[in-house]
């Protein structure tokens, strides 16, 4: 009878962990459904903006034109064809200009993929006004008595391509003597320098103020730019003195004036789980910026510096800075030190744990140099850790040995003392005093690998260094889950299983490798631990199935060096096996 309690004690608790971990998981580790797949980066699909896209809002602009009426949605090719554009050409993007505007409205990124095809094409980033996934960057003026350039108007360029090496200058005069310009200059990555003059030849002073902003139209549906407690999606940016990362759509949205106001930054934008697009005033600039909601489904990021006057005779200039590309990290690191960007690496929602997951991603990546593939880099990466992991593992077989030996001891206490128990778990206590064991010393290895693990899956779901990697054979992108599934027979059954029953060739493997483990370990003396340590190995694999593959692949190569790490202490400390487990 006591035997049936266990195990039903045990199936129950297992059973427990299995549905209290899938609500836990899709909430501090979110995990595709699928390969990583990025059609657009920004677009809901029937979105229509309900004004044209581009005019400031959220912060004062005094002279600002009115809104034009809505727009008609049609396909970013048929909108990109219509001309009037200078091309933008850099090893890192492919893109243009549009003349209408003055807009950076057209971003691709050469070295990034939709999908794992190699005939895939490029991620769009930037998509123009008039699309379902229009997303852009703008610049412009506000003035009190005078026209300003709008969302409609048609600059002169002076210089046919944007590249590294040929600047581009937009110009524009209206009829009162004020010429407005904006230089555009682009580096070999991401960044976009624009300086933005207003030259008065009037015969009177003027008073202007130059803003940037972002404009997007509808929030992320791919299922991968879902923001979660572990990865933040949507606005963001260093402002007010930090990062925020804790503001969403809903909440720009649920706003007063549908708008967050802050009074410095040193850059704001939108950031997806693998691309970033904000804007950067000068370091040190005194601006006043905000995250709003012009309209329903439609989202901007601006920054606006003070009006200045402008007397007649006189310009000025004001830098700002566009950066549209993907996360990189080394790539951020740098612009943040040598264009002193404060914390643009914060980008990379890293979370509490940055002091800790920035080495492992670094290692990790230094390994994925040398060896040229990705999971021998996690392969590589997870032997170190298990060298420095060393003393501690030796620690742990010398409290197993030191249970194994004890057993018979604990076996008579427990028979003695099987109708006490509060008496039986007193002489237990007891016994391991006098025999100097830690009973728990054998779960410390278990709790390093934690934050290890939890370190290892933010470098895997957040670094686009990570996106798109193969293994081997089936395995072509290990920051998704194994995409082969047991229940549908490796893909010849037409149907995809749940989440939770996604049971791939990696989790059986991982099943297989922690049971073997678990085997070599001294048996626990409660049978309700028994019980639960002999499912354990199979709930682990129904646990870990949806994760990434580099995850599992991770920890069945811990389990496969702990196995043999067990193997050659028990060569060396034959009394490990003086009472094998069974």
């Amino acid at each position: 009878m006591d035997d049936k309690r266990n195990m039903i004690a045990a199936i129950l608790l297992s059973v427990a962990i299995l549905i209290g971990w899938n609500f836990v998981s899709e909430k501090f580790f979110p995990t595709p459904p699928k390969p990583d797949v990025t059609k657009t980066v920004a677009g809901t699909p029937g979105a229509t903006p309900t004004a044209a896209q581009g005019q400031p809002s959220a912060l004062p602009t005094p002279g600002a034109p009115a809104a034009p009426a809505v727009q008609t949605i049609r396909p970013v090719e048929t909108v990109l064809a219509e001309g009037n554009r200078i091309p933008i050409e850099t090893p890192a993007i492919n893109g243009s200009i549009n003349l209408v505007g003055a807009r950076v409205d057209d971003i691709t990124l050469n070295k990034y993929r939709q999908t794992i095809k190699k005939d895939s094409p490029a991620v769009r980033l930037f998509a123009p006004g008039g699309t379902s996934a229009a997303y852009f960057a703008s610049l412009g003026w506000s003035a009190q008595g005078i026209q300003v350039p709008n969302a409609n108007t048609v600059w002169t360029a002076t210089g046919s391509k944007l590249t590294p090496t040929t600047p581009v200058t937009l110009s524009w005069a209206n009829t009162t003597g004020q010429t407005f310009r904006i230089e555009y200059s682009i580096d070999a990555n991401y960044l976009i320098t624009a300086k933005q003059t207003i030259a008065n030849t009037g015969a009177a002073p003027v008073s202007a103020s130059s803003f940037a902003l972002i404009d997007r139209l509808g929030k992320p549906t791919d299922p991968h730019e879902q923001d979660s407690y572990t990865i933040h999606v949507g606005p963001t940016g260093y402002l007010g003195g930090k990062t925020i990362i804790d503001t969403d759509y809903d909440d720009v949205e649920e706003a007063p004036n549908r708008s967050v106001r802050y009074n410095s930054g040193a850059w704001l934008g939108f950031s997806d789980k693998y691309w970033l697009a904000a804007i950067v005033p000068a370091k040190g600039e005194r601006i006043t910026a905000a995250i709003s909601s012009p309209a329903t489904n439609n989202y901007q990021t601006l920054f606006a510096r003070d009006f200045t006057q402008v007397a007649p005779g006189k310009q000025v200039t004001t830098t700002s800075r566009i950066f549209a590309g993907a996360k990189e990290v080394y790539t951020l690191q740098r612009y943040e030190n040598d264009q002193g960007i404060t914390r643009l690496s914060n980008a990379i929602d890293w979370g509490w744990f940055e002091f800790f997951e920035v080495p492992i991603f670094k290692l990790l990546d230094w390994l994925f140099k040398q060896v040229g593939n990705f999971g021998v880099a996690i392969m590589a990466l997870t032997l170190i850790i298990r060298l420095l992991m060393f003393p501690i593992a030796n620690r742990q077989f010398s409290s197993m040995a030191q249970m194994r030996l004890v057993q018979p001891k604990m076996k008579a206490l427990q028979e003695r003392y099987k109708d006490d128990k509060p008496k039986m778990q007193q002489e237990l206590m007891k016994l391991y005093k006098d025999e100097k064991i830690n009973p728990l010393a054998g779960c410390l290895p278990i709790l390093i690998q934690i934050p290890i693990f939890y370190a290892l899956y933010k470098v895997l779901m957040l670094t686009i260094e990570m996106r798109h990697q193969p293994f081997i054979l089936w395995i072509k992108d290990l920051s998704a889950p194994d995409p082969l599934h047991i229940l549908n027979l490796f893909g010849l059954l037409p149907f995809t299983p749940p989440s939770i029953l996604a049971i791939g060739v990696l989790a059986v493997i991982l099943g297989i490798t922690m049971w073997l483990q678990f085997r070599l370990n001294p048996q626990a003396t409660d049978p309700v631990q028994q019980q639960v340590f002999k499912i354990m190995p199979w709930l682990f694999m129904f646990i870990m199935a949806p994760f990434a593959a580099g995850l599992l692949l991770y920890w069945i190569t811990n389990n496969i060096l702990s196995i043999g790490q067990q193997q050659w202490m028990y060569r060396k400390f034959p009394a490990l096996k003086a009472a094998p487990a069974t």
